[in-house]
């Protein structure tokens, strides 16, 4: 049995792949109905506060969109980053990381399986959510420009490569899964606050992550290519680290 479907079959069978099309796939369900019926959720949960009554203005198609990525990026990266810890941190079970070493002659053979299949799945998860996202929103809010769409889910697309490659990075140098998930939260975490200078901003991959949000609610594509250019510059460089983590700890 080749270690790619090895992998595939990991993650069938420890149902990874059904929590990440659950999350996706259920904010892309929830996030148009949610702004369809803000207003009205607000008032049944109490939105007349001492006789002041909160008023939402009507809602647009990119709304829709705009809720399923607020909540895609935010949770969605987070479930993605422990599915891919949980593959790529294979050192963090002593025993699995020696049978490994001792049966696969590069270290690629163990890391590229891990990375195809996780991205795929994440991936497929994000792009199934925005899937849901598109039909709802036609259905309940208007038609959307399909151009703005694909080319926001293939930036959201290169969001989440970034991602599995900096969690890949960072746990062939931490010594556990829990590490793992931390110093790559960390990270992803403290990029958006170090981009706040927007002459540093406006390069950081993780602004893919709102592209979609953005490019529907008429924003400019222009303003991906940096960042897009970036992740594409940094992936390779995140995955060399990892590599160069897996042979350290071969010494």
């Amino acid at each position: 049995m080749s270690l790619l479907r090895l992998e595939f079959l990991r993650l069938k069978r420890t149902s990874r792949w059904l929590i990440l099309g659950g999350v996706f796939v259920g904010f892309g369900l929830m996030g148009p109905l949610a702004a369809r019926y803000m207003e009205q959720l607000l008032d049944i949960a109490g939105g007349d506060l001492d006789g002041v009554t909160i008023e939402f203005p009507d809602p647009v198609p990119a709304d829709g969109i705009i809720q399923y990525v607020n909540n895609a990026v935010q949770v969605g990266t987070l479930v993605a980053v422990v599915v891919a810890a949980g593959a790529l941190a294979f050192d963090s079970i002593p025993e699995m990381g020696i049978f490994l070493r001792t049966r696969v002659p590069s270290v690629w053979r163990i890391l590229l399986p891990r990375l195809v299949v996780t991205f795929a799945a994440v991936s497929v998860a994000f792009i199934l959510g925005v899937g849901a996202a598109w039909y709802e929103t036609t259905v309940l809010l208007g038609a959307l420009d399909s151009g703005a769409m694909l080319l926001g889910t293939l930036l959201g697309v290169l969001f989440l490569a970034f991602v599995v490659a900096v969690v890949a990075a960072v746990a062939q140098w931490a010594r556990t899964m829990l590490a793992t998930v931390m110093v790559s939260l960390i990270v992803l975490v403290t990029l958006p606050i170090v981009g706040i200078a927007d002459i540093v901003g406006r390069w950081l991959p993780t602004r893919l992550g709102a592209a979609l949000a953005d490019l529907v609610d008429e924003g400019a594509a222009g303003d991906y290519l940096g960042p897009a250019a970036v992740a594409l510059v940094a992936i390779p460089v995140l995955l060399g680290l990892a590599a160069r983590g897996v042979r350290r700890r071969e010494t």
